[in-house]
Parts: C-alpha cells; structure tokens; sequence
C-alpha cells in the first residue's frame, strides 16, 4: 500500500459512516495508470489526489490535466502542485487524443492547472487539445473543466468556442464569502462571467459548474449561487463533499449527510437545471459520461413529448 494510500486510509478512519468507502484498486486501474505514465500525462485524479481515482481508473477512464502539473495560484482547497509551471509540451495534445483512443473512450474530459504565466493564459493549448481529440471520431464528447482566464476571459472563451467543445465546465468551487480564504486569487464575478460569455457565443453548448461543500458555507449561501449560475446560463450541475487532501489544505468544516445532498439537487432542478450530480463523492467530472447520456435521454424525451404534443394541437 502506498504512503498516500496509507493517509487516506487512516483518515476515512475519522470519517462518518457515509464517508467510508473500500480504496484498493480494480484490476484494470494499474493499466490505466501505466498507460498515463507511459504517454508522460497529468491527471487530476492524481495530482488532486481524488478519492475516486481507483474507481476511474478502473473503468479505464481519467481526466486530463494538461500544461503541467504546476499550478500558479495557490488555492487552499487543492492539492496540485504550486509554483512556476514548466515550459507549454507541444505535443501533449497529440498525446492525450493518443490516449484517449488507446482507452477507448466515448466521453473525454480534459481540465488543467492555472497558467497566469502564459499570454493567452492556456486557451490556445486547450483549443490544440481539442482539434487533436476531434480527429479520433464525431461521436467522441469532449467536455472541457477550464480555469476563469482572468485577464483574457472574453478572447479565452470566445477562441476555445470555436474549436466546438461539446461541455463546457467551469467551476465556481465555494460561495463568494469564502473566496478569500479558499480561491484567493480568484474572483466570484469573474467565474460567472464565465458563462455569460459562453452563452454570447452560443446557447447550444451544455454548461457545467460545481461547488465542495463543508467548507463553512450556509444553506442560504448555497442557493444563492444556484440561483446565480442559472441566472448565467449554466446547465448542469455538480455538488460533492469537501475533503482535506493535503496536510497544508483547508481543514473541513463539516461533513454534510447524504440527505442534505438530495435537498439540495431538488432545489437545484426546481430552478431549472438540466442535470444535477449531488453526493458526498461527486466530483466534477465522476461519471461525467453517464451523467451527460442520461441528460441526452431527457432532452430526447422531452423533445419526443413536445413534438407529440405539437401535433395533437395542430
């Protein structure tokens, strides 16, 4: 066992029961990961140390990280590295629609670390990331996590729309009273622009935000940024429990019970979002396939159903 596998073992000791989960790895998560190391990739589900790495890569699936693993800010909630990336690999996108051909993947998620450092602060290198992953099929879904490109967001936003993303993530993380101690360097009203300008571009694209909970938000904070993303035009929605992964994180708050997770999707589909993920270990981008496939049903049926009713009145 692992000296990072150790830790979260005797953490989740302290954990409520709801939080108890068995971490040994499938039988397909050592090829996952050997492939990764193989190919010189990043993955979130490492460098964040996520609890749900094992599962994922068991189902030989991984969200990609790319420009490094060297982020330039310094968010008390992660785990990924901090400090003056590398130098941009030119051929990681190659490398990572090699990978993604080589899993066999249908639904491809691709996030990455902050790069203030870089003129275009990333976009560029996420648009190459996208045409690379374009060239394996039609059918694939690319779903893109993106940082808020603080300085460049209108240009950033407009150039990666271009390139046809069929998800567009962004998250929003927290509620804006804990900015400052959670996404320092970040600024609510920037997030949220975020999808005011996806949404200038094209209202086809499906949006997606999330936020961690137990970090001392109240009720009250939380459905005031519901109602702020839907307001933006966001689509989709994911909640999950937040949790330490690294001895400098931010210690949790409070551990919020499973049925306070159902509350808060009923309340979030009451206010008109499309799709809504909310349970202790959600992350942004655990089960990101089925969640977009049965989303794909429902708008199907609906359509079915507003077609039918169309009709029967003409």
């Amino acid at each position: 066992m692992s000296r990072l596998l150790e830790k979260i073992v005797a953490s989740e000791r302290r954990l409520p029961d709801w939080l108890k989960r068995d971490l040994s790895p499938g039988l397909e998560a050592p090829k996952t990961d050997a492939l990764l190391k193989e190919l010189g990739l990043h993955t979130i589900c490492e460098s964040g140390r996520c609890p749900n790495r094992n599962e994922c890569y068991s189902q030989k699936t991984a969200t990609f990280m790319i420009m490094g693993d060297t982020c330039t800010r310094t968010c008390k909630f992660c785990s990924v590295s901090m400090g003056r990336p590398e130098v941009l690999d030119k051929d990681e996108p190659r490398r990572v629609a090699e990978a993604t051909s080589r899993l066999g993947l249908k639904h491809v998620v691709v996030t990455s670390v902050n790069r203030d450092d870089l003129e275009d602060e990333g976009a560029g290198h996420f648009v190459n990331v996208i045409s690379e992953l374009k060239k394996i099929s039609p059918e694939l879904i690319i779903e893109i996590l993106t940082p808020d490109f603080k300085r460049t967001q209108m240009l950033a936003v407009r150039k990666i729309m271009e390139a046809g993303p069929d998800i567009f993530n962004h998250n929003v993380e927290t509620v804006p009273r804990l900015y400052r101690g959670v996404r320092p360097q970040a600024v609510y009203e920037k997030s949220l622009q975020i999808f005011r300008e996806i949404r200038a571009v094209s209202s086809k694209v499906l949006t997606k935000s999330g936020l961690m909970l137990g970090l001392g938000e109240k009720k009250e904070e939380v459905l005031a940024v519901l109602g702020d993303l839907r307001a933006h035009g966001c689509d989709m929605l994911t909640l999950g429990q937040y949790l330490q992964s690294s001895t400098f994180g931010l210690p949790v708050a409070e551990y919020i019970h499973p049925d306070t997770f159902k509350n808060y999707k009923q309340e979030a589909l009451k206010i008109g979002f499309t799709w809504v993920e909310s349970a202790p270990y959600v992350r942004s981008s655990f089960h990101a396939k089925e969640s977009f496939e049965a989303l794909s049903r429902s708008i199907s049926a609906r359509k079915k159903a507003d077609s039918s009713i169309g009709e029967q009145q003409s």
